[in-house]
């Protein structure tokens, strides 16, 4: 049996849950789904700049977890961004700090 996640300390509340292609109807697209603990990630480390091990000590998990997070949500932005497809932001586990 897999070790239970552990939850991951978010610093802030994204104010918008969706992103999508302009022009396109909603329900011809595609969509990725962005977890809120990901998203924290790409900003705290892209936005942020801040440094790895930094990082993860500020989402209250180790530097393999965070680099893994981070570049998981990297690849669903790509995905989404070359291919066209909406972002939905949802999920995941974390708790607001």
């Amino acid at each position: 049996m897999p070790r239970p996640m552990r939850c991951r300390a978010v610093g802030f509340a994204p104010g918008v849950s969706y992103f999508k292609p302009g022009g396109v109807p909603l329900y011809r697209l595609d969509e990725v789904i962005l977890h809120v603990d990901e998203l924290e990630a790409v900003r705290l480390s892209d936005l942020e700049g801040m440094q790895q091990e930094e990082c993860a000590r500020s989402m209250n998990i180790s530097q393999p977890t965070f680099h893994r997070t981070v570049r998981a949500a990297r690849k669903k932005i790509a995905d989404a961004i070359v291919k066209g497809k909406a972002i939905r932001i949802e999920g995941g586990n974390f708790a607001l700090v």
